[in-house]
């Protein structure tokens, strides 16, 4: 397996995997699969689709400590960019097929709904990371500003769960929103849990040589 995640072909692999949604969802609405409410199904589906990306993305760290696969740290640049796809996809379909592209109506119904304005807050954070994901990015801003400013999948993955809970609340039903939040909170725990971790090593790293300078 750890080989072939290094071959050439296995990026490309991955990319057309993950947009086995969209073309799925894409060939559903041309053919009228969606059900009853296609606009409603659509709109759903692709925010349940960044959901699980985001999950996938918060995954890799984890998969690659926890299975000694350095090389899974290729694929997250990517994975994370098709979260920030969905999620585009997702506000875009309610814009057209809720709003119908009228951004007044948009405005007052973001500054109306919370969830919506939760969602829109999100999206804007995941801009900011995608915009920022790529190598001259990191060397602008310098690796320590880089990944303190990516640690904003923090704030990302909280407010979406957010989002999906007061989406659903309407409902009552909690089922899946619990599924995801159960997901996330577990991937963020392990990955602040790993975060201390390292910086104790680094510590404990760094006081063995003071102290053996200060016996000497």
């Amino acid at each position: 397996m750890k080989k072939l995640l290094l071959r050439p072909a296995a990026k490309p692999l991955v990319f057309a995997a993950s947009l086995l949604p969209f073309a799925w969802l894409f060939y559903a609405a041309a053919s009228d699969q969606l059900g009853v409410n296609p606009a409603e199904a659509l709109i759903r589906s692709l925010g349940d689709w960044t959901l699980r990306f985001l999950c996938i993305v918060l995954a890799v760290t984890p998969l690659r400590v926890l299975t000694a696969t350095p090389s899974l740290a290729r694929f997250r640049r990517m994975l994370g960019l098709f979260v920030f796809f969905y999620a585009t996809l997702h506000l875009l379909s309610y814009a057209w097929f809720d709003m119908g592209l009228d951004w007044g109506d948009i405005a007052r119904d973001i500054a109306k709904r919370p969830f919506i304005l939760v969602g829109s807050t999100a999206l804007l954070l995941l801009s900011l990371l995608a915009a920022t994901s790529f190598n001259r990015a990191i060397r602008w801003l310098g690796a320590p500003r880089w990944r303190a400013l990516h640690r904003l999948v923090y704030a990302v993955a909280g407010l979406a769960i957010l989002h999906f809970f007061w989406m659903r609340a309407g409902k009552n039903d909690f089922s899946e929103v619990a599924v995801y939040g159960g997901v996330l909170a577990l991937l963020l725990g392990w990955r602040v849990a790993h975060h201390w971790r390292q910086k104790r090593r680094a510590g404990r790293a760094a006081a063995g040589p003071a102290a053996g300078a200060r016996q000497a």
